[in-house]
This record gives C-alpha cells, structure tokens and sequence, in this order.
C-alpha cells in the first residue's frame, strides 16, 4: 500500500539542495528572521531564531515527509531573512511579520498552548458580554486575557445575571420598551431569563435603551476595577437571604461572589501586570548593536539604538517624555491590534524574569515596579 503525506511534495530534490547551498553559504548563526516563499511568490511560512543558520540547516534533516520541518521546506522554492540585534527583537519582528503577510502555514502548524480566554462586548444595539478564546478583527471590546475560560465563563453568567444583561444569540432582535413601531404586534414575553428577573428582556419591552446601557455601564467599570456594584447586590442579597433563614438560597448566592471575586482577582492581577510592563529596557546586541525599548503597558512604543553621544541621550530623554508623558487610564481592556504584542512580552519576561534587572523604571511611574516581579512570576506559573 503506498504511503501518503499529509502535504504532496512542491519542491524536488535539485530545488532542495539548492537552497540547502545557499543557506550553508550566506547564512550566519545570529538572532534573525526567515521567511520561506513559494514558486508563486507567496510567503507561505515565517519563523526566527537566535542561531538563524542551523535552524535553517535543520529544515532539511527532516526524515519523514510528515515532519514539519520537511512539509513547510517542500512548499518553498526560495528562502530569504532579515538579521537581528537580539532574539527579543527577533520575536517582535516575527510576530509583526505574521500578522502582516499572514502566511497559511504559520496558521496551520503554530499552536497556542497558553489557552487564553477574552471577555468580549459586542458592538451594535443591546450589546453583550461573551468569553471567547482570542479576538477578530471586529472592532469589539476586548478584556483580558484571563486563565481558565470554563471559570470565566462561569463568572460572566454571574455577572450577567446580577447587571441583567442579556446571554441570547448575537442576531436575535431587540425591542426596548421605548422604541415605537407603526403597527402595534401583541407580545408573549418569550424570555425565561426576563421571567425569572435575571435580564432586562431588552428583546421583550422590558426595558428602555438608556436603562439597558447604564447597566452595561456598569459592567464596563466591573471590567475595569473602578466599580463594586455587581458585587455589592449580590452581598446583599445574600445577608437578606441568611436573615430570611433561606440558607440554601444564601449558600447559592456565596458561591456567586466567590466566583465573581475570583474574576477580580484575575482583572486586578491583569491590570498589574499589564501596567508592571512599563519601563524602558536596554537590550544587548550582536556585536554591540544594543537597543533601548520603551515598553508602555505591554506594548513597545519606540524602539532606538542604544545611545552613544550626548545628542543621542538628549533624544532618547525626549522620547521617554513624549512616551510616558501622557496619561491613560488604567484599564483591564486591551485594543485588539495590542493583544498579541502584550501576549508576547507577557511570556518573555515569565520566561526569563532576570530580564527585568536590564529595566529601568520611568521615575514618575516607578510605583508600579513593586508590582512587577509578583505579575509576571504569576502570570508565569499559571502559563
């Protein structure tokens, strides 16, 4: 019986061992970036290395055509790269890559083992808060990211249930009790969560649109640690409960503020980490090509070689003044072209904590340092 492989072989064995040469010949093991092209031109595989050459080399010891290696190598007629100064700016500028040529076999064999989950609200009328595993290019609010997304599934229900906000498909059509319509349509209320008091019934008349979003308000600051209220109503709801001699009612209601104090938990060790990444740091390079990063909450802002001179450190005090100059306000939300970026320093710095001694820490926000260690040594744990 003939053998299959999972890819048909593009690329024959003159090809091979001619961009085999040529990866002996000009290659240098130093950080870099590589990008293997097919006959058609197309980029069909992006990856990096801090010894770019025999990561190269190691595409054609392959064995079998089922190992990856020996799949993404027959795809490609040609390979080019880019060198680097350091592994951490070969990372960024593959990520930056990916994301820009979006090759189809990055997407095919690059696995995410971290399991994120995403607090997401939805745009348009009646919006509503969903957990989902990574972002789309929507335009949507994004939270996070957050571990464990059964149990942030399962504190989202809780906070939803104690704001009224809505949990019905995306498309179901919404109806406030304030909007008019030309022909009036008898109703049947048609929502169990609106029946047993857990939703506004925004789809049922059972509220106005501005009472809706006031609501939705409040998960919004929920989301972002400046507000208790979905927390205090159930506290009190349980106090009554217990006063009531309803203790399995109480009991019920404990295990809801466990599970959404859990959730804060999460948000306020999010909120520390992403604002823990926020400092400049000064990377060494190959053959002394240092460069100096200033990294504002999980993302790099600037990016400039090392400087040498006095015009240069005059230069480089002025980008940390436009940097970190400005205000923001804290918050648990991230935009959604910032994600993968946060994502990427986040697991850097758990990686190699002893990165953190190249950091220095932007005088007038060096509060946040003593937050630094402690987020990133649990963020990498818990990865």
């Amino acid at each position: 019986m003939k053998r299959r492989t999972l890819l048909p072989p593009c690329t024959d064995d003159d090809e091979l061992a001619r961009m085999r040469a040529a990866v002996k010949a000009d290659a240098q093991d130093r950080p870099g970036v590589y990008r293997m092209h097919a006959r058609s031109g197309e980029v069909v595989y992006v990856g990096k290395s801090k010894r770019l050459r025999t990561r190269l080399l190691s595409y054609f010891r392959g064995s079998y055509p089922e190992d990856k290696g020996a799949r993404i190598i027959r795809e490609a007629v040609h390979i080019d790269w880019d060198y680097t100064p350091s592994e951490f700016a070969a990372l960024l500028l593959e990520m930056r890559q990916i994301k820009r040529l979006r090759p189809r076999l990055n997407v095919a064999m690059k696995r995410d083992d971290r399991h994120f989950a995403f607090i997401k609200i939805s745009r348009g009328t009646a919006p509503k808060l969903t957990v989902v595993r990574g972002p789309t290019e929507d335009s949507a609010a994004y939270y996070g990211p957050f571990q464990g997304a059964q149990r942030v599934a399962e504190s989202l229900r809780e906070l939803n249930d104690a704001l009224g906000l809505r949990d019905c498909t995306v498309d179901r059509r919404m109806h406030f009790s304030d909007q008019s319509e030309l022909f009036q349509i008898a109703r049947t209320p048609g929502c169990i969560r609106f029946e047993i008091h857990k939703c506004l019934g925004p789809c049922v008349g059972g509220c106005s649109e501005s009472q809706y979003d006031q609501r939705l308000g409040l998960a919004r600051a929920f989301l972002d640690c400046t507000d208790d209220t979905p927390l205090d109503t159930l506290r009190r709801e349980m106090e009554a409960s217990s006063e009531r001699l309803e203790f399995e009612r109480a009991a019920a209601l404990r295990d809801k503020v466990q599970r959404l104090e859990e959730l804060r938990v999460q948000f306020l060790r999010l909120r520390f980490g992403v604002e823990s990444l926020t400092f400049v740091y000064t990377v060494p390079g190959h053959e002394g090509d240092d460069r100096v990063y200033l990294i504002r909450r999980g993302r790099v802002r600037d990016e400039r070689p090392a400087p040498r001179t006095p015009n240069d450190k005059r230069a480089l005090e002025r980008a940390i003044a436009d940097v970190y100059g400005p205000a923001e306000r804290p918050t648990t939300r991230v935009p959604t072209h910032e994600i993968d970026e946060m994502l990427l320093l986040t697991s850097w710095f758990g990686r190699f904590p002893e990165e953190m001694e190249r950091v220095r820490q932007v005088p007038h926000l060096s509060v946040l340092s003593r937050y630094a260690t402690v987020a990133l040594s649990a963020t990498s744990q818990e990865a």
